[in-house]
């Protein structure tokens, strides 16, 4: 077996949980996880991501989040005190050409998300399963903006714990040198 590496406190910490209180977070802390994923990379330091959010105290904006989601996920996400859809700009404002990274450089910014919620003492839990196309109607979402993941944020139920051990694919299977498959690390 590969020896074990030790990891930031703060990522070895975040998980995804799917049970929360509705604990209200409040505005500044919120503030911070949002400031985290404004400082995130990005391919020409574009920016593409938006993101469309409500929390509990603004119930009916709550609501439309969460209908936006599959039954499975609105179970346990409608307990969490924040709901929000990412997406990613597919042009370049400077030129207009196509941004092949605008989701990705999205999806990076809900990570850096995450480390800061997991850094304050809450946890954010990145959802695949909802609708696409209601989410991108019922938000005004124009075209030029690919979907990428739901989240929810929040402070996890105490009566919810973390998998006594988490799983991950070995970096065998995952880093490559410049033949495929095979390892680097």
């Amino acid at each position: 077996m590969p020896e074990t590496v030790e990891l930031h406190p703060v990522i070895a910490h975040r998980w995804s949980p799917r049970a929360f209180t509705d604990e209200r977070i409040e505005p500044q802390v919120l503030r911070s996880l949002f400031e985290a994923a404004r400082w995130s990379a990005s391919c020409f330091n574009e920016q593409p991501w938006r993101f469309v959010i409500a929390t509990k105290d603004q119930p009916e904006e709550f609501q439309k989040l969460l209908d936006v989601l599959v039954p499975a996920n609105q179970q346990w996400a409608s307990q969490a005190w924040v709901l929000g859809v990412t997406v990613g700009k597919t042009t370049f404002t400077h030129n207009g050409k196509p941004n092949r990274y605008g989701l990705h450089d999205a999806g990076a910014a809900l990570a850096s998300l995450a480390t800061q919620a997991s850094s304050l003492g809450l946890q954010a839990h990145g959802m695949g399963g909802f609708h696409h196309d209601k989410a991108r109607e019922d938000f005004g979402i124009p075209e030029d903006y690919e979907l990428g993941a739901a989240f929810a944020v929040g402070y996890v139920d105490p009566g919810e714990v973390p998998p006594a051990t988490r799983t991950r694919k070995p970096l065998e299977e995952l880093v490559f040198g410049t033949e495929w498959g095979k390892a680097a690390l």
